[in-house]
C-alpha cells in the first residue's frame, strides 16, 4: 500500500519535517520550528524557515552577482573560483559536518550561502579600499546590511535570527550562537585555503613543492585530501563535546597553512599591482558618486533620505561586481577614443 503523502495526522510536509528534526537530529541541534523572524509571516506548507531562509538567499539579486565577484585573481580564466563557487564549495563542506555531527543542514546551507553576499569586488583588495574610505567596512557585516536592509527593493529579506547571527558573526571574533553558524566559520576557512591554494597551482604561483611539511603530512596535498583531513578533524574533535572544535594539532596545522597563503598570495607582491589598480577604481567611483550623487541609479538616490549620502554610496559601490566597477570607470573616466581613421 502507498502511504499517501499528506496523511499522516493530516500534517503538512513543513510539520512533519519539523517533527523529523527533533526524532533524527542532536539534541543541540538548532530546531526550524523555534526559530524566530523579526517580522512573523505565514508558514509554508512545504519548507521550514531555515530551507526558506536558504531559497530567498539563493534567488537574490545580491547572491547572483557573486558569480562576478572575484574570490582571490581578479583577472581569472575560466576554471578560477569566484565567490559564487566559493560560497557553493562553503555550503558542501558545512553539510558535510553537520550531517557527521546531526546538526541542522538547512541551518548551514543558508548561512553559507548568505555569508559572502556583501562582499565588495575585487575580493578583499576591495573591502580593504572600503575600509579605507569610510573609516570603517566589514564584509559581514555589509553581508547583513544586505539581507536585512538592501534586498528586495530595501525591504530586505526577512531571515531568520539564526540564520543572520551566522552571517554575521561568519569571520572576526564573536562566536556564532548556534553549532551550525559555528560549523560556517571553520568551514569558511577550509574551503578558501585549500581552494585558494589549487588556484595559486593553476596561476603558477605555488607549486606542490612549496606547501609547508607540515600541512602535507597532515592534511595532504590535494585539494580533496586537504578537505578531507580538515573536515575529518573537525567531526572528530567535536563528536560529543557539546561545541564546534578543531584537535590542537589540527588547529595548529591550519593556522600554519592559512598563514603560509596570506604571505605567499594574499599579501604577496606578485598580486600588489591588481591590489592597487582594484583600490583605485573603488577610490575613484566612490568619491565620484559622492560628488554626482544624481548619477546614481533611481533606486540608490531614493535611499538618501533614510540612509543618508555615505551610506547609499557606500551600498552601491560595494555591491557593484568587478566587471560593471570596471564599465562604470571606463564610461565615467576613459575618453571613448576609437581608431584613426586616415
Amino acid at each position: 500500500m502507498e502511504e499517501r503523502l499528506d496523511s499522516k495526522a493530516g500534517k503538512t510536509v513543513r510539520e512533519r519535517t519539523e517533527d523529523l528534526e527533533y526524532e533524527m537530529l542532536s539534541p543541540l541541534a538548532a530546531k526550524s520550528r523555534e526559530a524566530r523572524r523579526k517580522e512573523p509571516m505565514e508558514e509554508c506548507p512545504f519548507r521550514t524557515k531555515f530551507q526558506r531562509d536558504r531559497d530567498r538567499i539563493l534567488h537574490s539579486k545580491s547572491f547572483r552577482r557573486l558569480k562576478h565577484k572575484t574570490q582571490v585573481y581578479i583577472v581569472a580564466g575560466d576554471h578560477y573560483r569566484t565567490r559564487m563557487t566559493h560560497s557553493l564549495e562553503v555550503s558542501q563542506i558545512s553539510r558535510t559536518i553537520a550531517r557527521g555531527l546531526r546538526l541542522n543542514e538547512d541551518l548551514v546551507e543558508a548561512i553559507a550561502l548568505g555569508h559572502d553576499v556583501g562582499h565588495t569586488p575585487f575580493g578583499h583588495a576591495g573591502e580593504a579600499a572600503m575600509d579605507e574610505l569610510t573609516g570603517h567596512f566589514c564584509h559581514n557585516e555589509q553581508s547583513l546590511r544586505v539581507v536585512e536592509f538592501l534586498e528586495k527593493g530595501g525591504q530586505g529579506l526577512n531571515l531568520t535570527m539564526e540564520v543572520k547571527d551566522g552571517i554575521v558573526n561568519h569571520t572576526g571574533d564573536r562566536q556564532p550562537r548556534t553549532l551550525e553558524g559555528r560549523i560556517v566559520k571553520t568551514a569558511d576557512r577550509i574551503a578558501y585555503l585549500s581552494h585558494d591554494y589549487d588556484d595559486s597551482l593553476r596561476a603558477g604561483l605555488l607549486t606542490a613543492e612549496d606547501l609547508p611539511t607540515d600541512v602535507r603530512q597532515r592534511f595532504g596535498e590535494t585539494t580533496s585530501q586537504m578537505i578531507t583531513g580538515m573536515v575529518s578533524d573537525m567531526i572528530e574533535a567535536s563528536m560529543g563535546q557539546g561545541d564546534i572544535l578543531q584537535s590542537a594539532e589540527g588547529k595548529r596545522v591550519m593556522d600554519v597553512f592559512r598563514d603560509f597563503m596570506f604571505e605567499r598570495i594574499y599579501h604577496s607582491d606578485v598580486l600588489a599591482h591588481e591590489r592597487e589598480q582594484a583600490k583605485f577604481v573603488l577610490r575613484q567611483l566612490y568619491e565620484h558618486y559622492l560628488a554626482h550623487f544624481d548619477e546614481l541609479p533611481k533606486e540608490f538616490a531614493a535611499r538618501e533620505s533614510y540612509w543618508g549620502r555615505k551610506q547609499t554610496v557606500t551600498d552601491y559601490v560595494a555591491g557593484l561586481t568587478d566587471s560593471y566597477a570596471v564599465q562604470l570607470f571606463n564610461e565615467i573616466f576613459m575618453p571613448p577614443v576609437g581608431l584613426m581613421v586616415h
